[in-house]
C-alpha cells in the first residue's frame, strides 16, 4: 500500500488517513455541472485524500494518501483489477522459465504525458535510480532481489556502482531482469506502483519532478497546493484499459473524516473514502445506498516499539497477554458499528495464503491475560501508550482498546495522539514511539508474503518497531527461494505460525471501507485495497 516502507510495499493502511491537516475543510462543489466556488472544474470529481508525506515519486511513496495521486499519474508493467486479479498493463508479457530470470516485453505506442516514448530504458533507468543508496528512496528495498542490488545499495559505505547488473535492455521494448535467486511471486510484486517507469526529465531534476510529476498513467498532473489539494486531469493519450470516465480529480485535504463527511453531506465534496467512528451509526440514514461498506485486504494492529523502555527485551508472553486483554468482539460491534472483523491472524482472509491460526491469543480472556503478563515479567511502570494520528478517526477505538486493557489487567493505557499522519510517521522514522503505534497495513499485492516479510523482516523498511528474529528471517528466506508460488505461500504460512510465538504486533481487526458520496457522482466502486477506483467514477 497502500506498500512497505512501502503495503505496501508496503503502504500504510488506507484508513490510517490524512497526512496533512487543512485548517478548515476544503469544499469541493457538487458533482454536477459548472465550476464550483472553490474552483473545481466541470466534470471533475473531488475526494478527501490528504497531503502525501513525500514528493510524488513512485519509489518515494509508501502510504495511501500519496498512493492515490501516484496511481492516477503512473502505470507500471502489470496491475491488479478491483478484485485483486493480476493483469498486464504497460507490459505485453512478463515471462520466466525458472523464476530467476524474467523477460518483460512492453506494449508499443505508450507515451509519457510529455510525449516521450515509454521504453525499456524508462524502466531500467528508473529501477536503477530507485535502488541506489544515494537517492534515499523509501521503497528502494523492493529491488533487493535483483542481481547487483548490493553494488548500488550496500549495507555499509557508498554505492560502488550506479547500475544493477541484473537489468539488461534487449531492445526498445524488451528488457530482462536477473534475480539473485528464484522469486516465484516476482510478477505479483510488479503490480506495486514503485515499479513504474520514469521519463528522461525526471533524472535532470528529481526534486522538481516530485512537485510536478510527468507520468504515463490515466491522468496528467495539473497542480499541487500543499496541504490543500492535488489536481489531475484525464489524459486522452492514455493507452491502458482503465481510461478515466471523468474529466479529472481533486484530491482534497481535510482535518479529519468528520469534516469530509459533513462536506459530502452538504454537497461540497463528492466522496469521502472513509467515515469516522462517530458518524458510522448514521451513515445509512444520511446517504442510503450512497453509503458503501466493503471488506478489503487490510488489517489494523498495535505494534510494539522494541527499542522503547516499555518493550525492550520484552518476553512475548507479555504481548500475548495484552492481546488477550483486548475485547475485539465488543469493540468492533459497538465503537466500530460492526464494520470491522476481529482478527484471527496477521492478515485478512482476502489474501492468498490466509490461514486461521490455531491459537487463542486473539480471544478475550482477562484471567489468562493477567497470567501471561505476570509470567513474562510484566510491563515496566505498569503503563503503556498507543500512538495514533488524530486526523484518521482512531481516537475512539484507541480509547476503547486502552479501557479494555486497563479493565482486564490493571495496566494503565494511554492514547498518544499525534496531530496528523505525517507527524505520526515522522515519529516512527525517528524511533520516538513510547510503547505501541497504530499499525494499519493494506496489501500492496494480495499475497501473505506482503503482510509478513514487508512488516516483520529485520531489514524491512516498514518495520518501524524494529522487530528482529533470525529464525523468522530464515523462514522468510526459505519462502523466497521456493520453486513455486504454491510452495512460497506454504513456507510463509509456516512463518506466520512461528510469528505467533514471537508477537511482532498485536492484530486487532480486518478492515472494511466505509465510503459515502453525493448524488452528483455515480459508479463509485472500492477495490481490493480499499481505494475508490477513481477512473470509474462518473459525474452526473
Amino acid at each position: 500500500m497502500r506498500g512497505a516502507k512501502t503495503m505496501t510495499p508496503v503502504k500504510l493502511s488506507a484508513l490510517a488517513a490524512a497526512v496533512a491537516v487543512a485548517a478548515t475543510a476544503c469544499g469541493g462543489g457538487s458533482g454536477s455541472g459548472g465550476s464550483s466556488a472553490s474552483g473545481k472544474p466541470e466534470g471533475y470529481v473531488s475526494i478527501n485524500v490528504n497531503e502525501p508525506q513525500k514528493p510524488l515519486i513512485p519509489a518515494s511513496t509508501n502510504e495511501t494518501q500519496g498512493a492515490y495521486a501516484i496511481e492516477s499519474l503512473f502505470t507500471g508493467p502489470v496491475k491488479y483489477d478491483a478484485d485483486g486479479k493480476l493483469k498486464n498493463a504497460n507490459a505485453e508479457s512478463v515471462t520466466t522459465k525458472d523464476s530467476k530470470t524474467w523477460t518483460i516485453k512492453l506494449k508499443k505506442g505508450w507515451k509519457f504525458h510529455n510525449g516521450e516514448d515509454v521504453t525499456a530504458d524508462s524502466y531500467v533507468d528508473a529501477w536503477n535510480w530507485n535502488a541506489n543508496l544515494a537517492n534515499n528512496q523509501q521503497n528502494s528495498f523492493w529491488f533487493e532481489d535483483i542481481k547487483g542490488y548490493d553494488d548500488v545499495h550496500p549495507e555499509k559505505g557508498k554505492a560502488k556502482k550506479d547500475k544493477m547488473s541484473g537489468l539488461k535492455v534487449v531492445d526498445d521494448h524488451t528488457f530482462t531482469v536477473e534475480l539473485t535467486h528464484p522469486v516465484s511471486y516476482f510478477k505479483q510484486k510488479l503490480g506495486y506502483y514503485t515499479w513504474a517507469p520514469l521519463p528522461k526529465a525526471f533524472f535532470k531534476d528529481p526534486k522538481g519532478f516530485g512537485q510536478k510529476p510527468v507520468g504515463n498513467g490515466p491522468y496528467t498532473f495539473q497542480k499541487w497546493t500543499h496541504k490543500k489539494l492535488i489536481q489531475v486531469k484525464a489524459w486522452k493519450g492514455y493507452k491502458g484499459d482503465n481510461k478515466a470516465k471523468n474529466k479529472g480529480i481533486q484530491f482534497k485535504a481535510y482535518s479529519g473524516y468528520e469534516a469530509s463527511y459533513q462536506d459530502v453531506l452538504s454537497g461540497n465534496l463528492d466522496i469521502s473514502p472513509q467515515v469516522a467512528p462517530k458518524d458510522l451509526p448514521k451513515r445509512k440514514a444520511d446517504f442510503g445506498n450512497r453509503a458503501i461498506d466493503k471488506p478489503f485486504a487490510a488489517t489494523q494492529s498495535i505494534t510494539p516499539a522494541f527499542y522503547s523502555k516499555t518493550f525492550k527485551d520484552v518476553d512475548p508472553k507479555v504481548l500475548q497477554g495484552l492481546s488477550m486483554a483486548i475485547d475485539r468482539k465488543t469493540i468492533t460491534k459497538t465503537v466500530l458499528q460492526g464494520t470491522r472483523v476481529p482478527a484471527t491472524g496477521f492478515m485478512p482472509d482476502l489474501v492468498q495464503g490466509y490461514q486461521k491460526l490455531d491459537t487463542d491469543i486473539f480471544t478475550y480472556n482477562p484471567k489468562k491475560a493477567k497470567k501471561l503478563i505476570k509470567e513474562g515479567g510484566g510491563v515496566p511502570g505498569n503503563k503503556l501508550w498507543i500512538q495514533f494520528n488524530a486526523d484518521g478517526g482512531h481516537k475512539e477505538w484507541v480509547t476503547a482498546v486502552c479501557e479494555s486493557i486497563r479493565k482486564a489487567t490493571g495496566i494503565e493505557c494511554v492514547g498518544d495522539s499525534k496531530p496528523d499522519f505525517q507527524t505520526d510517521l515522522d515519529d516512527r522514522d525517528a524511533d520516538k514511539v513510547k510503547s505501541f503505534y497504530r499499525g494499519g497495513w493494506v496489501a500492496d499485492y494480495p499475497l501473505n508474503v506482503n503482510f509478513l516479510k514487508e512488516l516483520y523482516g529485520t531489514k524491512a523498511q516498514t518495520n518501524y518497531g524494529k522487530f528482529s528474529d533470525p529464525e523468522v528471517d530464515a523462514m522468510f528466506k526459505k519462502g523466497d527461494n521456493a520453486s513455486s508460488l504454491k510452495e512460497t505461500v506454504k513456507d510463509y504460512q509456516a512463518a506466520e505460525r512461528r510469528i505467533v510465538e514471537k508477537m511482532p504486533a498485536i492484530p486487532l481487526w480486518d478492515y472494511a471501507a466505509n465510503v459515502v458520496h453525493t448524488d452528483g457522482v455515480d459508479n463509485v466502486k472500492v477495490n481490493y485495497r480499499g481505494d475508490v477506483v477513481m477512473t470509474d467514477v462518473t459525474v452526473k
